[in-house]
């Protein structure tokens, strides 16, 4: 399954630069309004389309909400073409309100060089980390759709007990696989909006500011582990970074956000 398929997103008309994303429970957040990675996602899927290059870097600012229920236009605009590097936009509307406005580079490789400088976390592999269970106030959303395993930090349960570490990690799949894309990993590098619990040691809401992916390498791979750390909380607001990576440790993208935090009640109710 791709990024495609899995978020609902499709082509209006036979240019690539038109594309409709129905806003249903499968790609919304609890709060009943499109989810900011898929947004990002949904963006990237239209881009790469129209652009016919992959992503290099992409950076979302969210100004307005899209409810379940509703469709977000997607109108793609090529403003630069060059030899490697093809500069774009896409801009996401509810009828005539602006959702989002995604910038991007989309881009071939101009020079053969691998090389990464940062390492990952050494947590346990997937299967040696407990699932997290999902307070039943965050059901029937896209994060219902996600399997995601804790390997650095507290699940749910157990964040409001004491202020933690500001560097977390969890891998997260789509069950029945979802291949590597830059779309894919815009989906899962939104959990660094979740992640301000960690060091707040109280269950923490975050609504996304802005939402920067940066590929560096896609590599095949079922799991991706993302690592998350929180660099701020000042005034409301939030900033932090993920890398995500694959099981084999290949730095595949970083994820960074602003986000305005609220609390949430300390007594969400999980599944037993």
């Amino acid at each position: 399954m791709d990024a495609r398929t899995f978020l609902g997103i499709f082509p209006v008309g036979t240019d690539d630069r038109h594309w409709r994303l129905p806003v249903t429970r499968d790609v919304t957040t609890p709060g009943d309004f499109l989810f900011g990675g898929s947004g990002l996602s949904a963006a990237l899927v239209a881009l790469e389309a129209a652009a016919e290059r992959p992503t290099v870097w992409a950076t979302a600012q969210y100004l307005s909400y899209a409810p379940t229920g509703s469709m977000v236009d997607f109108t793609v605009t090529l403003a630069a073409i060059g030899g490697n590097v093809t500069q774009a936009r896409a801009v996401g509307r509810v009828g005539e309100r602006e959702i989002l406005t995604v910038n991007a580079a989309m881009g071939l490789p101009p020079l053969d060089i691998s090389e990464t400088w940062v390492t990952p976390p050494a947590v346990p592999a997937p299967s040696a980390c407990p699932e997290r269970p999902l307070p039943a106030v965050f059901g029937r959303s896209i994060l219902d759709r996600i399997d995601v395993r804790v390997a650095k930090g507290r699940s749910f349960e157990g964040v409001h007990e004491l202020a933690g570490d500001p560097d977390s990690a969890l891998w997260a799949r789509v069950p029945g696989h979802l291949e590597p894309s830059a779309a894919t990993l815009a989906i899962f590098g939104d959990y660094v909006s979740g992640a301000a619990s960690q060091p707040l040691g109280r269950n923490a809401m975050g609504r996304s500011l802005d939402n920067t992916l940066r590929v560096a390498r896609l590599v095949p791979t079922e799991w991706v582990l993302c690592d998350l750390r929180i660099h701020a909380v000042v005034d409301g607001y939030a900033q932090g970074v993920g890398f995500l990576w694959s099981e084999d440790g290949v730095l595949m993208a970083t994820a960074s956000q602003s986000f305005s935090v609220r609390y949430g009640p300390d007594d969400w109710a999980l599944p037993r």
